[in-house]
């Protein structure tokens, strides 16, 4: 005998630990009880169905007919007529019938499934085509091995069905925020990390460079994409990804999750440095102030997060002149011309600020060029050493250092450096 009030703290219990509704649990164990029945006692074409009183414990089965008539089933002497028809057609190779048998979208009458209108009527008044007329089964209370079994893999199915439903409904909400887990194991180069209901994947290429995550590590990620596979819900993580960054100061500015100051680009190249535009839509307010925080704990906060990652803030403008100009911060521009047309830009910088124009490797111009999304030609006494055209950088020439360009290290505002602590002086990016 089933124990009531066991039976119903094991369904609190999967409804907090799995977030299934209690009600699809038990419509879970009516469709399995219903199979069972079927599997024992039913006949073919059947339509059975259980409902279980989760007061008493007690179920009680049903057997559902559909109403039809001659334009839905087709009965048994409309079968034999086909029949001498088509051996009609076979003696004269005529295809006027196979054609219109093709195009007969009836089905085959079965009692078991269907009832005919007019004895439904009889029945039930009012009734409709397509409708359900039901009767009630004796109960069953033993059932075959097999029955059982079958019994359990419905229940198991649609528990599981419900779950995925569950968690794509909760994660797909999340769907371009961050999530924090926990790293449950690497395998060859992904992360898989534990989010208690659902796990999530940071592959290898979505991963900051140089970044070292162990097993047990609490992570934060952003997710991209909730993908519904075969073999369970996939979260698609990345901590390369634009959006991140995006994400990341929408939590440590409240001026950008209200919307006052908004993110205008990003440009980003994971591990080493990140330049973002940002505007406000309150004259008062001050963007980069905003981004950067007292003292630069806000900056300074993300750019934990991204293990070390630089962060440039510059202030976007409308005017493709500012704009660009900001962009190569911290360099200082002599002087730009932009040619709309080839949505080019050539800017010219003092000798000594060459190098921090044009960046490590061309980093810093070739961030700003994504950033404006303007090819950018950089001059220097009025001789081109370095431009741009997309994502390729081609330069021909670097000034070393100066002093002024030291002490460009460390998180870059385009409207006041944030200064690092005194450490020992290395070549600026």
């Amino acid at each position: 005998m089933l124990d009531i009030k066991t039976f119903k703290s094991a369904l609190e219990q999967l409804e907090e630990e799995k977030k299934i509704p209690k009600e699809k649990i038990l419509d879970a164990i009516e469709q399995a009880m219903a199979a069972a029945y079927k599997k024992d006692y039913g006949k073919k074409g059947q339509i059975i169905r259980a409902k279980f009183d989760l007061e008493t414990g007690q179920t009680d089965f049903f057997q559902i007919k559909i109403v039809v008539d001659e334009s839905i089933v087709k009965k048994e002497e409309d079968t034999e007529e086909e029949n001498i028809h088509h051996h009609e057609n076979l003696k004269t190779n005529t295809k006027e019938y196979s054609l219109k048998k093709e195009g007969d979208e009836r089905v085959h009458f079965n009692p078991e499934h269907h009832i005919m209108i007019d004895d439904a009527k009889k029945i039930k008044k009012g009734i409709e085509l397509n409708d359900e007329i039901i009767f009630p089964l004796e109960a069953k209370d033993d059932y075959g091995r097999i029955a059982a079994q079958t019994a359990k893999q419905v229940i198991v199915q649609r528990i599981r069905e419900a779950e995925r439903t569950s968690i794509i409904d909760e994660y797909g909400t999340k769907e371009g925020e961050i999530i924090g887990g926990i790293v449950q194991k690497i395998e060859r180069g992904n992360v898989y990390i534990d989010f208690n209901r659902a796990t999530g994947i940071l592959p290898t290429e979505e991963q900051i460079p140089g970044e070292y995550l162990q097993r047990g590590q609490r992570i934060r990620a952003y997710l991209y994409s909730v993908e519904d596979t075969p073999r369970g819900i996939n979260l698609r993580l990345s901590r390369t990804h634009p959006k991140f960054i995006e994400k990341l100061f929408s939590i440590e500015a409240p001026e950008i999750q209200n919307g006052i100051v908004e993110i205008k680009s990003i440009a980003r190249e994971a591990g080493a440095r990140s330049k973002i535009a940002v505007s406000s839509n309150d004259e008062h307010i001050d963007p980069v102030g905003s981004c950067v925080g007292q003292k630069g704990t806000r900056v300074n906060t993300i750019t934990g997060e991204l293990g070390g990652e630089k962060i440039d803030i510059i202030p976007w403008s409308e005017d493709p002149k500012v704009f660009v100009s900001n962009s190569l911060s911290p360099a200082k521009v002599l002087s730009i011309e932009v040619n709309e047309k080839e949505h080019k830009a050539i800017v010219e910088v003092s000798d000594d600020q060459l190098s921090l124009a044009i960046g490590k490797g061309g980093q810093n111009v070739r961030l700003a060029a994504k950033l404006t999304g303007w090819r950018i030609d950089i001059k220097g006494n009025g001789k081109e050493v370095a431009s741009t055209d997309g994502e390729k950088v081609e330069i021909t020439e670097e000034k070393e250092n100066t002093e002024e360009n030291k002490k460009a290290e460390g998180p870059e505002v385009a409207e006041g450096k944030i200064k690092k602590p005194k450490t020992k002086k290395t070549k600026a990016d």
